[in-house]
C-alpha cells in the first residue's frame, strides 16, 4: 500500500461564501468513488471516530436523495440530508447539504461539489462548498466542522485503500 495521508485535509476559503477542502488519498479513484457512493461503505467512514453511523440511504441519480445520520459519542442524534444535481460516475458529484438541528436557520442550502482526480494510485478528492452567505459559511467554520472531516477522511483513505 502507498503510504496514507492521515489528517492532510486543506481547508482554504475562495471567497466569502466558500469553503474549499483538498485531501489526497493513497488509493485508486474507483475505490474512493466507490465508498463515497456505496451506504454500507458510507457507514464505515462517515462518523470518524466522534460516533456510530446508524444510517445511509443513498438514491444516486439527479434528483436523488442522500441522508446520513449517526448517533455522536455524546448519545446525540447528528444527520445531513440533501440531493444529488450532478452526477458523473468517478469524476463529480454536486448536491445540496443540509444539517438536520432543530431551530437551524432557513437559509438556501449550500451546494457541495465533489471532484476526485486521480494521478497513478492516488486519487485527489476536492469538495467546494458554496453557502450563498458569510454568515453561513462562518457558522459552519466555527462548528468543530474540520476535526471531524478529517478524522472521516482518514478513515475513508482507510476503507477505499482496503477494497478489492
Amino acid at each position: 500500500m502507498t503510504d496514507t495521508t492521515t489528517g492532510t485535509a486543506k481547508v482554504t476559503l475562495p471567497a466569502d461564501d466558500q469553503i474549499l477542502i483538498t485531501r489526497d488519498f493513497a488509493a485508486p479513484r474507483r475505490h474512493v468513488y466507490r465508498a463515497w457512493t456505496t451506504p454500507d461503505l458510507v457507514k464505515r467512514w462517515w462518523a470518524g471516530k466522534r460516533g456510530t453511523v446508524t444510517s445511509v440511504d443513498i438514491d444516486l441519480r439527479v434528483g436523488g436523495q442522500w441522508r446520513y445520520v449517526l448517533i455522536a459519542n455524546g448519545n446525540f442524534e447528528v444527520a445531513f440530508h440533501g440531493e444529488y444535481r450532478e452526477i458523473v460516475p468517478e469524476e463529480r458529484l454536486v448536491h445540496t447539504e443540509v444539517y438536520e438541528t432543530p431551530g437551524a436557520l432557513d437559509v438556501e442550502a449550500p451546494v457541495v461539489t465533489v471532484t476526485f482526480a486521480e494521478s497513478g494510485d492516488r486519487t485527489t478528492v476536492t469538495m467546494l462548498t458554496e453557502t450563498h452567505t458569510k454568515e453561513l459559511r462562518d457558522t459552519i467554520l466555527e462548528s468543530g466542522m474540520e476535526g471531524g472531516m478529517q478524522e472521516s477522511m482518514d478513515a475513508l483513505e482507510e476503507v477505499a485503500a482496503s477494497l478489492p
